[in-house]
């Protein structure tokens, strides 16, 4: 079948030499997106809305710089052929794991430093992070990267795609799984799944919000991780993020019985601010 649709163009803007790619506008706009939806969460609960703004202050750029360390890291005897390379985030390499680990120690110490409860931040910030993480998959699809193995176009014909999705997984003629929209979706319906749950009192208490967005997504990613073509690796055929997938999803469910056999309140919409017990 003839293709319909060209590539989109990954750079938004050009000025002169200057690019202003469509990945770091999506990435952008999620971060913003949820933003807003955090500062709106938090004023229901009692907190100051500054709180979360300035909190994003030092997450966001310590968690890109975590997120490069990461992939840095395992990659590391490429980096040490190419050290000049490793600041170079530019042209790519950096890991949703690695900006997930270091954002979260961030909160931690923030959270400390102000005397308000961990786990409650975590709660406001976990579904606007995975609507965050909804959007930001987008620029991958720009990018054409973070897709899978090969496919037919009959194959994504039958997913019942728009035209623009599938041409946009033609890499030099050849097709691709669009994980990036698989991850996307997955990361949405966990939105709206954490968003049920959380007007649900009965349910979830102190935390669980948080351990719910852990679980759902590393049990995903395990899935979706599997699909790419551009994983990195432990050894062999281990994979680094199907791997700490594991981990994190046992690590939360045995946290979550731990915390419901200490009797944690079961409001979700517990405020008082001052609570250190994590």
């Amino acid at each position: 079948m003839t293709n319909l649709i060209a590539a989109l163009n990954p750079v938004a803007l050009s000025f002169g030499g200057l690019e202003i790619r469509w990945y770091g506008v999506i990435i952008a706009a999620g971060i913003l997106v949820a933003m807003a939806l955090a500062t709106k969460e938090a004023e229901k609960k009692g907190l100051d809305p500054d709180f979360i703004v300035d909190m994003m202050f030092w997450t966001i750029p310590i968690g890109i710089i975590g997120a490069r360390i990461y992939y840095v890291l395992f990659e590391l005897d490429y980096y040490l052929q190419n050290p000049g390379e490793i600041i170079q985030v530019w042209n790519g390499g950096i890991a949703i794991y690695g900006a997930l680990i270091a954002g979260i120690l961030t909160i931690y110490w923030y959270t400390k430093r102000k005397g308000i409860s961990f786990a409650l931040t975590m709660d406001i910030l976990a579904p606007a992070v995975l609507i965050a993480q909804s959007i930001g998959r987008w620029g991958n699809f720009m990018n054409q990267e973070a897709h899978g193995e090969e496919v037919s176009r009959v194959f994504l014909e039958n997913l019942f795609l728009p035209e623009f999705i599938i041409e946009q997984m033609n890499i030099n003629g050849i097709y691709y799984h669009p994980t990036f929209l698989y991850e996307s979706l997955w990361s949405l319906a966990g939105f709206v799944l954490i968003l049920f749950l959380r007007r649900k009192e009965q349910l979830l208490r102190v935390g669980e919000v948080m351990f719910t967005y852990v679980m759902w997504y590393s049990f995903g990613r395990f899935f979706i991780e599997g699909m790419r073509t551009d994983s990195l690796y432990l050894f062999g055929p281990i994979r680094v993020s199907q791997a700490l997938s594991i981990l994190l999803f046992l690590g939360a469910m045995v946290y979550w019985a731990y915390r419901r056999r200490n009797n944690y309140p079961p409001d979700p919409y517990y405020t008082d601010i001052s609570r250190k017990r994590v």
